[in-house]
C-alpha cells in the first residue's frame, strides 16, 4: 500500500491521537482535514486539488447553515436548560418521590422516571445528570441508600435523553444517514422504554431482596390529605406531561414536523417557566420546608414574600442565564459539526470510504458478523470517546455497508438503516457510564459531595452497563420492538 492510499487511515490514527490532547473536538476534526488536504495536495494535486479545497466552505454550509433539520437542535436545547433552572424538573423530582413513598427503592424510582419524563422533554445529557446528581444524591444520602445504587441509577437514568425522543443525537443521525427524523424518532420510542423498564424492575427487585439498600422515606413525607396530593399532581407532575404530549404526540400523529415540535416544546418550557416562577408565586403558592429538606405541600398557602415586579425580574434574570448557557452547548455542537463535516468530506475525497469497506468485506463475515463486529467497535469506542465523535465520525463510514447487508426473513431491507441506527444509539448509552472516559461519571463527581469515591460510581454503573447491553440484544433478536410502532404509524 502505497502512502496515498495511506491517508485516510493515518487521518483516523491522527484523529485518535490528538483526540487525547485536551483540545477541542472541533478542532482537532477541523485541524486533522486541513491537515490531511495539504499533505494529499503536496503529494499528488491529483488527490485533493484547489477546486475540491475551494469546495469546502459551500459544503460546510451547505451541510450545516442552510440544514433546516438541525434547527431542531437550539430548540431542544433550551427547552431542556428551561426546564432545569425554572425549577419544574426540581418539582416533578419532589412530586415522583412523595407519590412512590411506599414502594421498595422509591426514591430511586422516582430518579428513573423523572430521568424518562425529562428525556421525553429533551435531550441534555450534562444538565440532567448535573441536576439530578444535585437535587436526588444528597436526599439518597440522608436517606442512607447505598452509593452504588445511588450514583448509579442517576447516571443511567440522565443518559436516557440521547435515546427517548426527542433527541439530538437522532436528529443528527437521521441527517448524516439521509432518513426521516421522525420516523427515527418514533422508531425509538419502544427502545427507550425498554430500557427505562428494566431499570425500575432492576431497582425494584433489587431492593425487595436487599431493603437495607434503600430505606423506605418516613410516612409523613409530603401532603397527608388526598386534596394535598392531587393539587401536588396537578402543580408539578401534570405540566411536564402536557409538554411531552405537545412535543412527542404532534410528531406521531403527524401533525408537525420534529423541527416545528421542537418550536412547541421550547415555547412550552417557556410557558411552564413563566407560570412555574411568575404566575403561582403571584397567586400565593411557594415552596415550603419541612423535614429540613426543601418539598412541594400544596395542601397549605402562605402570602408570597415578594412583589410581582420582583419575580418579574427574577424570571427575566432566569431567561437570561438560559439563552447565555444554550448559545454556549449549540456553539460547541455546531463547532464540533462544522469540524467533522470538514473531516468527513477530506476523508471521502481520498478514497477512505473504500478503504473501509474493503476492510470489512475481507473479514468475510456474513451480516450478522459484521452487525455484532460494529456493535463491538462502537461499545469499544464508548470507553474512550463522546457519543457524538462516535457518531459523527462512525456513522458516515459504517452506513453505506449496512445499507448493503440482507438479513433475509429476519428483518426487511428498507428497514435495516433504521434499526442499524437504533441499535447504535442504545448501544452508545454506555459511553456516558463506561470509564475511563464516561462522561455522565465526570458530570456527576463534579458536583456530587466530596464523600463520594469514584469508585463509588464506577461500581454503580456496572448493572446498568449490563442492563443497556441486554436492551441492546433484545432490540438486536427482536427488531420488532423498534420496528412496530413505525409501521402501525406509517401503515
Amino acid at each position: 500500500m502505497g502512502i496515498e492510499e495511506a491517508l485516510p487511515l493515518l487521518m483516523f490514527a491522527a484523529l485518535a491521537i490528538f483526540l487525547f490532547s485536551g483540545y477541542p473536538v472541533a478542532f482537532v476534526l477541523g485541524g486533522i482535514g486541513l491537515t490531511f488536504a495539504f499533505i494529499a495536495m503536496a503529494i499528488d494535486p491529483f488527490l485533493f486539488d484547489w477546486p475540491q479545497f475551494g469546495a469546502l466552505p459551500s459544503r460546510i454550509f451547505g451541510a450545516i447553515a442552510e440544514n433546516l433539520i438541525l434547527t431542531a437542535i437550539p430548540m431542544f436545547i433550551f427547552m431542556g436548560t428551561m426546564l432545569e433552572k425554572s425549577g419544574v424538573a426540581e418539582d416533578l423530582l419532589n412530586c415522583l418521590q412523595v407519590l412512590l413513598r411506599r414502594v421498595p427503592g422509591g426514591l430511586a424510582l422516582a430518579v428513573t422516571l423523572m430521568g424518562t419524563i425529562l428525556a421525553a422533554s429533551t435531550g441534555i445529557i450534562g444538565a440532567s445528570v448535573v441536576m439530578m446528581t444535585l437535587l436526588a444524591l444528597p436526599v439518597m444520602m440522608q436517606r442512607n441508600y447505598a452509593i452504588p445504587l445511588a450514583t448509579g441509577t442517576i447516571a443511567a437514568s440522565g443518559t436516557l435523553g440521547i435515546l427517548i425522543p426527542p433527541s439530538i443525537m437522532l436528529v443528527i443521525m437521521a441527517d448524516l444517514l439521509g432518513r426521516s427524523v421522525g420516523n427515527l424518532f418514533v422508531a425509538a420510542v419502544f427502545p427507550g422504554l425498554l430500557l427505562s423498564t428494566l431499570y425500575v424492575f432492576y431497582i425494584v427487585t433489587r431492593c425487595s431482596i436487599s431493603p437495607q439498600l434503600a430505606p423506605k422515606p418516613p410516612a409523613d413525607l409530603g401532603p397527608q390529605t388526598t386534596s394535598g396530593v392531587l393539587i401536588m399532581v396537578l402543580r408539578s407532575f401534570v405540566p411536564p406531561i402536557l409538554l411531552i404530549t405537545a412535543v412527542l404526540g404532534s410528531i406521531l400523529a403527524g401533525v408537525a414536523t420534529p423541527t416545528e415540535a421542537a418550536g412547541v416544546g421550547a415555547m412550552g418550557a417557556l410557558l411552564l417557566a413563566f407560570f412555574n416562577l411568575v404566575g403561582l408565586p403571584a397567586l400565593g403558592v411557594e415552596k415550603m420546608h419541612f423535614a429540613g429538606e426543601t418539598h412541594l405541600v400544596l395542601d397549605e398557602f402562605e402570602e408570597t414574600k415578594h412583589s410581582p415586579i420582583e419575580h418579574f425580574r427574577y424570571f427575566g434574570s432566569v431567561l437570561a442565564d438560559v439563552v447565555h448557557r444554550a448559545a454556549l452547548t449549540n456553539g460547541m455542537l455546531f463547532g464540533i459539526f462544522v469540524g467533522a463535516t470538514l473531516f468527513s468530506y477530506v476523508f471521502r475525497t481520498l478514497g477512505g470510504d473504500d478503504i473501509v469497506i474493503q476492510l470489512v468485506e475481507s473479514t468475510g463475515f456474513g451480516p450478522w458478523g459484521l452487525l455484532i463486529l460494529l456493535m463491538g467497535i462502537v461499545f469499544f469506542l464508548g470507553f474512550f470517546f463522546d457519543w457524538i465523535e462516535i457518531t459523527l465520525i462512525v456513522l458516515p463510514v459504517f452506513s453505506p455497508i449496512i445499507a448493503s447487508l440482507d438479513f433475509g426473513d429476519h428483518i426487511a431491507k428498507v428497514d435495516v438503516v433504521y434499526w442499524f441506527a437504533i441499535l447504535l444509539a442504545v448501544n452508545l448509552q454506555t459511553s456516558f457510564l463506561t470509564p475511563p472516559f464516561g462522561f455522565a461519571l465526570f458530570y456527576m463527581k463534579a458536583v456530587a459531595p466530596p464523600s463520594i469515591k469514584i469508585q463509588q460510581i464506577y461500581m454503580g454503573i456496572i448493572p446498568f452497563v449490563i442492563l443497556q447491553m441486554i436492551g441492546l440484544v433484545l432490540v438486536m433478536v427482536f427488531p420488532e420492538i423498534a420496528m412496530w410502532l413505525p409501521r402501525q404509524l406509517l401503515d
